[in-house]
């Protein structure tokens, strides 16, 4: 579980973040959502330790995250996977190159129990014999796997996804939105997904913490989000399906 408390941020004399208190839940799909410039992606990098709180704390489990020293901030980071937008794959690195590259970095295991965890993870993504192809010869979807899986290779805890469908025809998201949930249960992590996608929220959204103008507007699950009197956050979806159906 990540505990979110009182936790506030600022550039400059901008306060994107206001007191936002919220718990992110152990094996759960746990979603982020909010207009752009609503603070989400603050929040969400305020946890991974990219931006450092002004106030407030966040916590690990039963460890003060936010109030680590750097050095044992790094320790926490290898409990965590991370998906970037847009996959964020090396292009000279084959499949197997890049889901190899965290191993390399913070592990001594050998090049065999390396590889051998490179085929399981992709195994997981359904991406079997992949391992030679380059991102270049790879379709959309197909990147998006092969980051799950380098983001999955050090066995995190914690799971963290920015905008997974961003890019995605809607067939190619529904398949993404499934992986991450089924992936979510098996390893009872705790993950966290950035979303303006309400095809995701209404499909895997376990809890939801809809972001106002960097304040916590609502919170709850894909059931309660269609029954909700919350002005602000019927508005946003009702603009978001629409854009989608307009896009579509």
């Amino acid at each position: 579980m990540i505990e979110v408390k009182d936790i506030s941020k600022s550039f400059g004399e901008q306060k994107v973040l206001k007191n936002i208190s919220t718990k992110f839940e152990k094996g759960k799909t746990n979603l982020i959502i909010g207009q752009s410039g609503s603070g989400k992606t603050v929040l969400m990098k305020c946890c991974i330790g990219l931006f450092d709180v002004d106030e407030g704390e966040i916590n690990f489990d039963t460890r003060c995250f936010s109030g680590l020293k750097e050095k044992d901030k790094k320790e926490t980071r290898k409990e965590m996977g991370v998906l970037f937008q847009g996959g964020a794959l090396f292009d000279s690195f084959t499949v197997e190159e890049n889901i190899m590259f965290p191993l390399n970095m913070f592990t001594k295991q050998t090049f065999e129990e390396k590889l051998n965890r490179v085929n399981d993870v992709l195994s997981h993504v359904n991406l079997v014999n992949a391992n030679s192809k380059f991102p270049a010869e790879l379709s959309g979807g197909m990147i998006k796997r092969v980051a799950i899986a380098r983001a999955i290779a050090m066995n995190p805890m914690y799971l963290f996804c920015d905008e997974p469908n961003s890019g995605l025809d809607p067939k190619t998201a529904e398949v993404i939105d499934e992986l991450i949930s089924e992936l979510t249960h098996k390893f009872d992590m705790t993950t966290v997904i950035n979303t303006h996608d309400m095809n995701s929220v209404l499909q895997i959204g376990q809890k939801i913490a809809f972001i106002n103008k960097g304040e916590l507007w609502w919170e709850g699950d894909n059931k309660d989000i269609l029954k909700t009197d919350n002005k602000e956050l019927n508005e946003f979806v009702f603009a978001t399906e629409l854009t989608r159906r307009i896009k579509r």
